[in-house]
């Protein structure tokens, strides 16, 4: 073991055994019996004996070893401790990581997915995984010139909507933030009218009776895969979300009741929802039964039955058949039975509510769900009965697709 006042080298880091190696001003060598090469500081402050880590050899090298030597014992001779300063530093930057936006977001994640949709809480997380620059920086470093600059990058690739999206989403992590008392307002309000506007674009829908009776039959007609053929019956029929639909379970199902019982937990709202089945939707859920009934989902995928459906199935059908992605799209079933029925003269709020869009009074939610069930399960099988009429009531007009 060297003594106090050497000096190492370079050669004698090398050939170190296990023990310790001194430097000089209290810096040593540590060498572990695993071979490990450890720079360690001994000093002394208010009357203690302290012990200072400057890492391992050779990632901190000898000369980086002492540079950090030397600060140290200039702190100590100001009076400083460095050890306590260290320890102090470390405890701020965690404090400081455990508020930074990545951090804060992740917390409201966290909440979020007792709240909204499991397809909802992963589209919030892909969205603002889509600003890694605001991840590290504490909230009061998350300005409107930061989030704007992340925005940008965004919008320069074409995507405006996710743009506008992700300043939602970052808005939100923010007014949850100042709810918990760790920032002081939510900066996305001065971002007001920075990005560029987006035309919103409805889903495309047919409404028009004549060419609703054109889609039915095309439906009627299609020749693809069993599966994706009873989805796009039962599509105008229940006029689900089409995540709803293609995620459907056998075990939701009674059939004997014509009624399906979605889970809150894979509803938009996250309450659970009931689909009065027509005579006519449960014949074509019995017709599939011997096809997929032994599966977890109504319309499972046709690489494993462990997963349901692409989310993609029923528009590709459509376009198949002809119809365009301004023409008509799974999503637009809901306009179509929504306009219509309306047209019809349905009450609004029975329609809303099979719909299942959000009441925003909680009590009258709770009572209209109650209310509406009986006229609901009257209206689904009118509906349904509609729905035949307008199939039956022309011959089939091939529709040609668009020219690309």
């Amino acid at each position: 073991m060297a003594a106090d006042t050497g000096k190492l080298t370079a050669v004698a880091i090398k050939a170190a055994k296990p023990g310790k190696l001194a430097d000089g001003g209290g810096l040593f060598l540590l060498t572990k019996d695993n071979g490990a090469k450890l720079w360690r500081m001994k000093y002394r402050h208010a009357g203690k004996e302290r012990l200072l880590s400057f890492g391992q050899y050779p990632e901190v090298s000898l000369a980086e070893a002492r540079r950090r030597r030397d600060a140290a014992r200039a702190a100590i001779r100001d009076g400083g401790d460095p050890a306590a300063d260290k320890r102090a530093k470390r405890a701020a930057d965690k404090l400081e990581a455990a508020d930074s936006f990545k951090a804060v977001a992740a917390e409201w994640l966290g909440k979020q997915r007792h709240v909204l949709a499991p397809v909802t809480a992963t589209k919030a997380e892909w969205l603002l995984s889509l600003v890694p620059s605001l991840d590290p920086l504490p909230l009061a470093q998350v300005t409107p010139p930061a989030i704007l600059s992340a925005l940008r990058k965004i919008e320069g690739q074409g995507h405006h909507e996710t743009a506008r999206r992700v300043k939602q989403r970052i808005g939100q992590v923010f007014r949850y933030a100042v709810a918990h008392g760790r920032a002081d307002r939510d900066p996305t309000a001065d971002l007001r009218g920075a990005l560029t506007p987006v035309k919103s674009k409805p889903h495309a829908a047919i409404t028009d009776p004549a060419k609703i009776g054109d889609l039915l039959r095309a439906l009627e007609g299609y020749a693809g895969q069993p599966v994706t053929a009873a989805a796009l019956k039962l599509g105008p029929l229940l006029f689900v979300r089409p995540g709803e639909l293609r995620r459907m379970e056998w075990a939701e199902l009674d059939l004997d009741a014509a009624e399906w019982r979605i889970p809150a937990a894979k509803m938009k709202m996250r309450e659970e929802h009931i689909v009065p089945l027509a005579s006519q939707a449960v014949a074509i859920l019995r017709d599939l039964q011997p096809l997929t009934g032994r599966s977890r989902y109504v319309f499972p995928s046709l690489r494993t039955v462990d997963r349901p459906m692409s989310e993609n199935t029923v528009n590709a059908a459509l376009r198949r058949l002809g119809f365009d992605g301004d023409t008509m799209t799974g999503h637009g079933f809901r306009a179509m039975a929504s306009t219509r029925l309306n047209e019809l003269g349905w009450k609004p709020d029975v329609i809303e509510r099979q719909l299942a869009h959000a009441e925003r009074n909680k009590v009258r939610a709770v009572y209209n769900r109650a209310q509406y069930m009986a006229e609901r399960r009257k209206m689904m099988q009118a509906w349904a009965d509609y729905v035949d009429s307008l199939r039956a009531g022309g011959k089939v007009i091939p529709i040609k697709r668009k020219a690309s």
